[in-house]
């Protein structure tokens, strides 16, 4: 691991080119959180498609496009693809009516690379699916969400880390501070050199500094300290780290409104941190800030029913539990006890 970012300086400088919410009362009733909720944008997009009709997909991502929302062009992009992996229907008539519409495009990119990653062949499938990320990035030179694609396809792929930094490069270019292609950096980071934790946080946090206020960019040494948290392999990260990052969060959950669903995953994140951090009372107001909105991720890392596992730690905060049925709910490797 030793020189692992000397590979990769760009990573070193990864963006430099260049209304607060009010705490609910009380969470919502536990009847009413919905695991991965789509929002209201979304949400006529996934009913038309399970009708069988792709209109309304398709204005989305052209809406997006349009107004260059690159994050939310990702994260629809994104939820329609998994979709199309269980009712594709809706999806082949879209294709064969306007094969060559950027937002076609991007979502067969993306399923292609979905439909890939858990299978054993997905070295060749993954081969396969090139030429659709091309084509999708083809379709808009300003997007940045074909690169993301390609970088987790490069990880996908175990590309090496020139190519990589190529193609992070490009994706920048577009977009200095795109949430998506900084994951996808993180990700290959922590893919490539498995334990390398401080790296992670070198990368992450002068994104973050580089980042606007709002941008999600800024939860990105949180994602770091996840990393780090659920994995017992690598040297120790000073909890200075961990605390920071955890602060750079709350600060920026606090610049979306409460039980709002763009944020959601970071708040959800974040509440495992806090939790893990034993910021008792932190993870309460991020817990009313969440409201409704449950993500599988982070809670699919620790259970395989993350919307239970997510109402177990609801009810244990709510309830006031001790630090040690609190702790039962989180699994803690060996290496590290923050």
């Amino acid at each position: 691991m030793v020189g692992t970012m000397v590979l990769l300086p760009a990573f070193l400088r990864p963006t430099r080119k260049t209304r607060r919410a009010s705490r609910p009362d009380s969470p919502a009733p536990a009847d009413d959180v919905v695991l991965d909720a789509p929002d209201d944008r979304l949400s006529p997009a996934l009913v038309s498609a399970g009708q069988g009709e792709f209109t309304v997909a398709a204005a989305l991502l052209a809406a997006t496009r349009a107004a260059a929302q690159w994050e939310e062009r990702d994260a629809y992009a994104t939820r329609l693809a998994a979709f199309a992996r269980s009712r594709p229907e809706w999806f082949e008539a879209w294709r064969a009516a306007d094969p060559g519409d950027p937002g076609v495009l991007l979502v067969g990119a993306q399923l292609a690379v979905d439909r890939a990653w858990p299978s054993p062949g997905r070295a060749e499938l993954l081969r396969e699916a090139s030429p659709l990320i091309t084509a999708a990035a083809r379709a808009d030179d300003r997007d940045p969400v074909p690169w993301r694609i390609a970088l987790d396809h490069a990880r996908g792929s175990r590309a090496g880390h020139r190519y990589f930094e190529e193609l992070w490069e490009a994706a920048v270019r577009r977009s200095p501070h795109h949430y998506g292609c900084h994951v996808a950096a993180l990700r290959y980071l922590a893919t490539f050199w498995h334990g390398s934790h401080r790296e992670c946080f070198d990368f992450a946090e002068p994104a973050a500094q580089d980042a606007p206020p709002g941008s999600l960019v800024q939860a990105l040494p949180l994602r770091a300290a996840f990393g780090y948290l659920t994995d017992a392999c690598g040297p120790e990260v000073p909890r200075e780290r961990l605390l920071a990052a955890a602060d750079r969060a709350v600060a920026l959950s606090a610049r979306f409104p409460a039980a709002d669903p763009r944020p959601a995953e970071v708040r959800n994140k974040l509440l495992y941190v806090l939790l893990r951090l034993e910021r008792w009372e932190e993870a309460r107001t991020q817990l009313a800030l969440i409201g409704p909105y449950a993500t599988s991720f982070p809670w699919n890392r620790v259970s395989e029913d993350p919307l239970g596992h997510f109402l177990r730690l609801r009810d244990a905060l709510l309830t006031d539990a001790p630090p040690a049925a609190l702790a039962a709910l989180l699994p803690i490797p060996p290496r590290a006890r923050v």
